[in-house]
């Protein structure tokens, strides 16, 4: 017997227990209903979307080409449409592919104040709402595709074919969700430990089995790629991770995924100095990147001035206006390292290396040091759009020509985003590296994910902008209609069909189970959806 048909039987006989008073239930609608509301609470998807990451994290330290990855999103239906193309187009299959909640986008697109920076001044609870909201549109998904199944097992049934309807049942029986894994951004953590705690508690209820958490100062958090950075002493951040840890458990998602993100590369400043207790402690580590002028005389010393001993020497720290404390330059990436190693040695899973270009060679020295402490090390790596890839790579690609001896007169390296460059054997070289980047850090670099946080944004502004320059201009209609329509018919695009996207069919069904012949339904061929086949 299969899953579906003892599922069957088993709502059956919760329906015998009381007789003739639930004679309308019809067993195998329940059982429809239940696969189609598969999730019933957000712990149930956190619980089910760490197991995964924690399965792909075993099969990428067997074989980096295991990497895994994800597109960053901001609605729902942005998230849905995602999944439902990533299962038309691979062959039914969600394996190691995910979801980035981005808190850019979470500021710039769902804030009440309207659009914001990249700066934890948006609300809180926007982050947990879109995570809720992310899942309910994934689990429609679900319902809609297995409402599809059940219709040809009716029609299967209806035209008395056995081996269809065992063909059906066996992909109801083998059905391969849309609710995947979310990396989400908690920024960092939006207040002390306890309201990181609280934040991450109301995070993983609404779905999130993976969460990514920055080493900068919360309230004066800034974008990655932004300037004017301050990060925190170890035992701060350490204080928000074990935060997040407690949330997982207490929430009983044991296998909860922590990414702990460094921003040390591009920071410049801190905003407080750590207490050390003793030589070679975390916090005298810390303390021996701070900068400073060497003193041996304490008239040296003003009001205000703050000094501390690093090694053997008394160093006045240098202070900004505003309290802030520079750190000593070129040392942004000593700082990474050590931040890495702290944070896998004191319970993160994930790292999370924020630089300033996508340069394979530069995440492999960092990983490598890294990996000299803790040897399975693995990254998640933003493949920003902050980045300009293609004058990134056409600038490496010349850098390693000129390096190599190579003749490259025919190039100006500050003038290589010129569109005149196209199809020339350099830009062909940087776009050969660009498509093989992922898979040249996965297995060079340890990027165990690979996410790009903002490409719905982008994609989002691209096809409106050119949908608006042709139906405002000559085109009109013709601009929707070849554009959109035609081709979302053609491209086999499950929207085409919105009404169903939206949920009518399923409504229709749950009509019928609760009111019989008697039921009102949209689906009849008066239905304009019925044009599109």
């Amino acid at each position: 017997m299969s899953n579906y048909q003892q599922n069957i039987a088993d709502a059956a006989d919760s329906i015998a227990r009381y007789d003739s008073n639930w004679a309308a239930i019809d067993a195998e609608h329940v059982t429809r209903m239940r696969l189609q509301n598969r999730f019933k609470t957000g712990l149930d998807i956190a619980r089910y979307t760490a197991s995964i990451i924690r399965q792909d994290m075993l099969d990428y330290d067997k074989d980096p080409a295991h990497y895994t990855q994800s597109l960053g999103v901001w609605h729902g239906f942005v998230a849905q449409q995602k999944m439902i193309s990533i299962k038309k187009h691979f062959e039914g299959s969600t394996k190691q592919r995910y979801l980035y909640l981005s808190g850019w986008m979470i500021a710039a697109l769902r804030s009440e104040f309207g659009p914001l920076p990249d700066q934890s001044i948006h609300e809180k609870t926007a982050v947990p709402e879109l995570i809720e909201e992310i899942y309910t549109f994934l689990k429609q998904a679900d319902a809609r595709e297995l409402r599809h199944l059940f219709t040809d097992l009716d029609q299967a049934r209806a035209d008395g074919n056995q081996v269809q309807e065992r063909a059906v049942l066996d992909q109801i029986d083998n059905y391969q969700t849309h609710v995947v894994p979310i990396i989400a951004d908690i920024d960092a953590g939006f207040g002390n430990e306890e309201a990181t705690y609280l934040l991450a508690k109301k995070m993983i209820e609404a779905g999130a089995g993976c969460l990514q958490l920055e080493n900068q100062v919360s309230d004066v958090k800034q974008c990655g790629h932004q300037d004017g950075k301050v990060t925190v002493p170890h035992e701060d951040f350490l204080a928000k991770i074990n935060a997040v840890r407690y949330a997982f458990l207490e929430m009983g998602v044991d296998d909860g995924v922590i990414v702990a993100r460094t921003d040390s590369l591009g920071a410049g400043l801190t905003q407080k100095i750590p207490v050390s207790m003793e030589p070679g402690d975390l916090a005298d580590q810390y303390n021996a990147f701070i900068d400073g002028e060497e003193i041996s005389d304490l008239t040296n010393v003003g009001t205000g001035d703050v000094v501390i001993r690093q090694g053997e020497k008394l160093i006045k720290t240098t202070r900004l206006p505003n309290g802030l404390v520079r750190f000593k330059p070129d040392t942004g990436a000593d700082r990474v390292v050590l931040d890495c190693v702290t944070a896998l040695q004191n319970g993160a899973d994930l790292l999370w290396i924020e630089t300033e270009k996508p340069h394979v060679g530069q995440i492999a020295e960092l990983v490598d040091r890294v990996r000299e402490a803790v040897p399975n090390a693995k990254l998640v790596y933003n493949n920003s759009p902050s980045f300009n890839w293609t004058i990134n790579f056409r600038q490496q690609v010349f850098d390693e020509w000129t390096e190599a001896g190579k003749d490259t007169t025919a190039y100006v390296r500050d003038d290589l985003m010129d569109a005149k460059y196209d199809d020339t054997e350099l830009a062909k070289a940087a776009d050969d590296k660009v498509q093989t980047f992922q898979r040249d850090a996965a297995k060079r670099a340890g990027v165990f994910h690979h996410l790009i946080t903002l490409p719905t944004y982008h994609t989002a502004a691209l096809s409106t902008d050119l949908l608006a320059r042709d139906y405002f201009g000559e085109e009109g209609m013709l601009a929707y209609v070849r554009d959109v329509q035609r081709r979302e018919i053609r491209e086999g695009l499950a929207c085409a069909k919105h009404q169903d996207m939206a949920g009518s069919n399923i409504g229709d069904d749950h009509k019928e189970y609760f009111s019989g012949s008697q039921a009102l339904k949209a689906s009849g061929k008066d239905n304009t959806m019925n044009q599109f086949g």
